[in-house]
């Protein structure tokens, strides 16, 4: 299986998911959107991953590969590919299948409970993760539930993770992350305002990266081979 990964920054790409995708046999292709080349007919791929990034959802003025994107992840939907969007990923997924992204009340940048849903329950990406987990975050952005989408994850701050149809699903938290990568925005912290406005600790977030980090990246390789698993039984 052929699986394409759409990386926004050099810092945000695939993390301990490549780790997976490699391991499932999986042959992993890199699409970075602004370089301004055109992507691949996505219909090869077996899967596709989209990443996080820090720039907007409501950038498009900045960044205008963000409305091919967008289109792009609509025809995924629209032909059944399977899709994992992550953070920034999930905001354009969003808006891609008819929902929003805006500022969320309060920004999340570090461990926050989050709790699954019902149907999140029932997931088969989501639902091992029941009744909830302690979710690794880095977003000051949030998306509303796109039409017809459901809802499989809420924090105290908003919607986590949802699935549309049966082969797209978006998720807040950042279940790629490597203890390296994690470790490298701690120390680019203050490029990000809302990360400097809302008083961050960066040696007190690192302290409690390092004793959560392994076994959050478990929870990530988890994910991420369930995803995998999805994808192969639709590829056959």
């Amino acid at each position: 299986m052929r699986a394409l990964a759409i990386v926004h920054q050099p810092d945000a790409g695939p993390g301990v998911f490549a780790e997976t995708i490699t391991v499932a046999g999986a042959r992993l292709e890199v699409w970075e959107p602004p370089s301004g080349r055109a992507p691949e007919d996505p219909g090869r791929y077996g899967a596709v991953l989209t990443f996080g990034g820090a720039m907007h959802p409501d950038q498009d003025h900045l960044h205008t590969w963000m409305g091919v994107e967008r289109d792009l992840l609509a025809e995924l939907v629209a032909a059944g590919v399977p899709t994992l969007a992550v953070c920034l990923g999930a905001q354009l997924l969003a808006g891609a299948g008819g929902g929003e992204a805006q500022r969320a009340p309060r920004p999340e940048i570090g461990w926050y409970p989050v709790q699954l849903t019902a149907a999140g329950v029932s997931d088969p990406v989501l639902g091992p993760l029941a009744p909830g987990f302690e979710a690794c975050e880095w977003h000051s952005y949030e998306c509303s539930l796109p039409p017809d989408a459901t809802a499989l994850a809420h924090s105290e701050t908003c919607l986590q993770a949802y699935r549309i149809g049966e082969s797209a699903w978006g998720i807040q938290f950042h279940a790629e992350v490597s203890a390296q990568g994690f470790d490298a925005w701690i120390d680019d912290y203050r490029s990000d305002e809302d990360a400097v406005a809302m008083g961050l600790d960066p040696g007190r977030l690192r302290r409690e990266a390092q004793g959560k980090i392994a076994a959050w990246n478990d929870l990530g390789r988890g994910l991420c081979a369930r995803f995998l698993a999805v994808a192969a039984a639709r590829v056959g």
